[in-house]
């Protein structure tokens, strides 16, 4: 397995699937998430829609992660996941991250997918310390025993890229 790093706008990159740091809905919000859905166009919202609620308004629960057709992107899926709401680390947020990144990697796989971008999940607005989720997410990476070929971490600003960089080793 390949692993790149690359400071870039998640939603360009030519890869087959990218990863949505997105929330339980799946109906858009934020950051990485709104780019994803706003880049995608409106039918990403419409097969996000349709993907069935296992509870009132949660299409995907923490930790969990479906997969969409990418529309209007250059990847050609959408794979969702919901990172956790950094609450000090007491609370089980590094299992949740965790599960996000091997869940991710097992709907790429199951779908034989060959390439993966994935955001720094959890570090915007749910603020995740970033060093402590690069470590997570390269730890998670290198121990997928199958898996896409390629994987990227695409950061967004000098300070995602160090923390990566940094877990990365390089």
């Amino acid at each position: 397995m390949d692993i790149d790093l690359l400071e870039s706008d998640i939603t360009i990159l030519n890869v087959d699937a990218i990863v949505n740091a997105a929330n339980e809905s799946l109906l858009g919000g934020g950051g990485v998430d709104g780019a994803i859905h706003r880049a995608a166009g409106l039918r990403l919202l419409a097969a996000c829609r349709a993907l069935p609620e296992v509870r009132p308004g949660v299409r995907c629960p923490t930790g969990e992660a479906r997969i969409t057709p990418g529309f209007d992107l250059p990847a050609r899926f959408v794979i969702h996941t919901v990172g956790p709401v950094w609450h000090g680390g007491g609370d089980g947020e590094a299992g949740r991250l965790a599960a996000c990144y091997r869940n991710s990697l097992a709907l790429a796989q199951a779908h034989g997918l060959r390439s993966i971008a994935f955001p720094a999940i959890s570090c915007g607005v749910f603020g995740y310390p970033l060093d402590e989720a690069a470590a997570i997410a390269v730890r998670c990476v290198r121990a997928a025993m199958d898996g896409p070929e390629r994987v990227v971490f695409c950061t967004f600003g000098n300070v995602a890229t160090g923390a990566f960089s940094k877990a990365l080793g390089v």
